[in-house]
């Protein structure tokens, strides 16, 4: 009979692999994410290399807690414990930014400065990303229209009134010298391309503050098999049974 009582140990380790997998999918949304790196950090945004940070930590500690619950060691689950302890603390501590990076972006976007447009027009990635949310939003640049230059693209083509999620604001005539669409889009695409990146930034503060709860929960299990660690080493059992 081992010194962990069965179920405990199947459904921590249990937990810890289906983290392990997640811990992988993060480490591939990073790849995916990286190279957008810089026009995040350009705008405000918090570098994207704490993506990578996250995914690698999440999938490391999920590793050892399985190594931890296999072994039944409680020098390992103390070190373990150790770890879930500084890692509850460090998620709080990237929520907390992520919560910070979030509103100082917003500021930059609500203030409108061409330096906010500028990473967006250096980028072909981004300026394709760009006319898709102009197209789909019914928006014309990031600040104005006249961070396209002297030539306008066609995403900016404005055909009616009233299209568009979320509504536009209307359409007006392009400025004089420059080449493109006679009627462009009013508004522009500041709010929406805020609401795509602020959606990241949710996922971003719910994983940080849910791992936090998480890593807590996993804190009092692994105190809880430590308990019975020594309980089974000082003669007693895994499971406090009376005998009658």
């Amino acid at each position: 009979m081992g010194k962990i009582n069965g179920c405990i140990k199947c459904l921590f380790i249990f937990f810890n692999v289906l983290f392990a997998i997640l811990g992988c999918i993060l480490v591939y949304g990073a790849v995916k994410s990286t190279p957008f790196s810089h026009q995040l950090t350009s705008v405000g945004g918090p570098s994207l290399a704490w993506s990578w940070v996250f995914a690698l930590g999440v999938l490391a500690l999920s590793c050892m807690g399985i190594a931890a619950a296999c072994a039944e060691k409680e020098l390992v689950l103390k070190i373990f414990a150790g770890f879930m302890l500084a890692g509850m603390i460090i998620m709080l501590i990237f929520g907390i930014v992520v919560v910070v990076s979030r509103n100082k972006l917003k500021n930059s976007f609500d203030t409108a400065s061409a330096e906010v447009a500028k990473p967006f027009m250096e980028d072909e990635a981004m300026q394709a990303m760009l006319m898709g949310i102009e197209q789909a939003a019914h928006c014309c640049g990031v600040v104005s229209s006249s961070d396209w230059g002297n030539k306008i693209p066609d995403s900016c083509a404005c055909n009616d009134q009233n299209g568009g999620f979320p509504l536009s604001s209307g359409c007006k005539p392009k400025p004089a010298g420059t080449l493109g669409p006679d009627q462009i889009y009013q508004m522009s695409c500041s709010s929406a391309i805020f609401g795509f990146f602020d959606l990241f930034f949710k996922i971003g503060m719910g994983l940080c503050f849910g791992f936090a709860v998480t890593a807590l929960l996993g804190l009092l299990i692994s105190i809880l098999m430590i308990h019975q660690i020594r309980r089974h080493d000082s003669g007693g059992s895994s499971m406090a049974m009376k005998s009658y």
